[in-house]
């Protein structure tokens, strides 16, 4: 797993440019069955994946925060929201809490995360490959294939199985 994620910046920057002209065809006439496609391959993709060998989302971004998520995780610490969010978050260039330091705080040296049952929502949803409406998220999707083997190897199915010619 470790030599992946090792080439995985490679072969990420080697797609970008096909991957963004992709994108921006797919966003305009996204194909009619595109929703239930991007289940399959999800599906088909983390029945093979395991992310407790990689956690690398968790190694080499934060996640947003969510008012919501604040609230909950404090509360699991039995901490007030104030002082989670000192102790932990940062706003980003976005507006958004993130974690102030990565590797995430809650990552145990297993991979396994502390925090699993109350985690963000971002967290959860990582790397939202099975989202609905997915053409909309075109722009983090070009970010989580240079962070995930998983989504990277979804993008290229989907590549294969959606014909984007003229």
């Amino acid at each position: 797993m470790q030599d992946i994620i090792d080439n995985l910046p490679k072969l990420t920057k080697d797609k970008h440019i096909e991957n963004k002209k992709f994108f921006t065809k797919l966003k305009k006439k996204p194909p009619k069955q595109l929703d239930y496609l991007m289940q399959e391959l999800h599906e088909d993709e983390f029945s093979r994946t395991d992310c407790l060998e990689c956690a690398n989302c968790c190694k080499t971004t934060s996640p947003i925060f969510t008012d919501k998520d604040v609230e909950r995780i404090a509360k699991h610490f039995k901490m007030k929201v104030y002082d989670f969010t000192t102790q932990f978050l940062k706003i980003d260039e976005d507006n958004f809490f993130v974690l102030k330091q990565v590797p995430c705080t809650f990552l145990g040296a297993d991979n396994y995360c502390s925090i699993y049952d109350v985690r963000p929502k971002s967290c959860r949803e990582f790397p939202h490959t099975n989202r609905k409406k997915f053409q909309q998220i075109s722009n983090l999707t070009l970010k989580n294939v240079a962070i995930c083997p998983a989504a990277f190897n979804i993008v290229e199915e989907m590549k294969k199985r959606i014909s984007m010619s003229k």
